[in-house]
């Protein structure tokens, strides 16, 4: 398999949960490398009634990541985006270009609150694709609404969304009920992504390599490379899945 792409993570320093400075950054960037992660989208958060960086912080800081990572002799190759947790202004946002969509395409990484109904998901991610944007929901395991029944996940799928989980959840380092959920949607390949959401050098690292032995063992290498490697390129490309 070709190097992998992560398309999930809180790698930047300094704009929201993540990474704190440059220093965890590159410590990150080190871990991801180490672990066959040749490209990297860095979704930091974007929220309603924060104080969420803009586009443009957010590209000042991937070129100057990008920019140290090289001089460190390191070949990721890093592209802007962000994760939107779901308003009624995501959209607004979107067409304002307020913020980023997935590496310059019109794929978008959307979470919603983990104990958000069904409805109200369905609701957001119709908006969305509406608007002429293809949402990636973000880490689907933890909506219990959406996962509590595989043909729900199924119909968003025929929406025209897309399913993004966490390898943690897959290894089961967030507890029995979300491997559970995982592992019970990529049986069924109702998976699109799998991505680290790294949020640090400690603990939820950048790391994948575990992952994907598993994945090949447990669910063969054609649906792996699906996963971790063609998926994500479509979306760097802004072609459909």
């Amino acid at each position: 398999m070709k190097g992998y792409i992560d398309i999930h993570s809180h790698i930047l320093p300094g704009i929201d949960d993540g990474a704190r400075d440059f220093e965890t950054s590159m410590k990150m960037l080190k871990i991801a490398e180490e672990n066959g992660i040749e490209g990297i989208i860095l979704t930091p958060h974007h929220k309603p009634m924060r104080n969420s960086a803009g586009a443009g912080k957010v590209k000042a800081l991937i070129d100057q990541l990008d920019k140290k990572s090289r001089e460190s002799g390191m070949g990721i190759q890093l592209y802007a985006g962000n994760e939107f947790y779901y308003s009624s202004e995501t959209v607004h946002v979107l067409e304002e270009k307020q913020a980023c969509t997935m590496a310059g395409s019109g794929y978008v990484l959307v979470e919603f609150g983990p104990m958000d109904e069904l409805d109200y998901i369905r609701k957001g991610i119709y908006q969305m694709l509406l608007a002429g944007y293809r949402p990636i929901l973000a880490h689907a395991e933890r909506y219990g609404s959406v996962c509590a029944r595989a043909e729900y996940v199924e119909d968003l799928i025929a929406m025209g969304c897309y399913i993004q989980v966490n390898a943690g959840s897959i290894l089961g380092q967030f507890g029995w009920k979300e491997k559970q959920e995982v592992r019970k949607l990529l049986k069924k390949e109702l998976v699109h992504f799998v991505a680290t959401d790294a949020h640090g050098s400690q603990r939820r690292t950048p790391a994948l390599l575990d992952c994907a032995r598993y994945l090949e063992k447990k669910y063969g290498k054609e649906y792996t490379e699906r996963l971790l490697h063609a998926n994500p390129m479509q979306v760097i490309a802004d072609r459909y899945i």
